[in-house]
């Protein structure tokens, strides 16, 4: 799936959020980014400008995609929070906020 730079943006935004939601990197996270990066075609300059976006911003690019794109988000932020082995309760409510501000319907995945 081919993603505009706006889009990469916001996802990689949302995935920021999700593996810094309680505070800290863990190697499986950063080996998941890393896999991310080679799969979606994201560089580490469109990660660290990511990470600049103010979070509003990637909302309303990731509100605006397609459904297949917010599925495609949707899985990747599953695979973000479990990356570490372990899915914590921030993450689980980071997730739930992004899906809730994107219009993510939780019983259409």
């Amino acid at each position: 799936m081919e993603f505009n730079l706006a889009e990469k943006l916001g996802i990689l935004k949302a995935i920021d959020q999700v593996i810094m939601a309680d505070d800290n990197i863990y190697e499986g996270e950063a080996i998941f980014v890393s896999q991310l990066s080679n799969v979606v075609g994201f560089s580490a300059e469109i990660y660290k400008k990511a990470r600049e976006v103010e979070l509003e911003e990637a909302m309303a690019i990731l509100e605006v995609m397609s459904r297949d794109k917010k599925e495609a988000l949707a899985i990747m932020l599953n695979e973000a929070a479990n990356a570490d082995g372990r899915v914590g309760e921030e993450e689980l409510k980071t997730i739930y906020r992004i899906f809730t501000r994107i219009g993510i319907n939780f019983d259409a995945l």
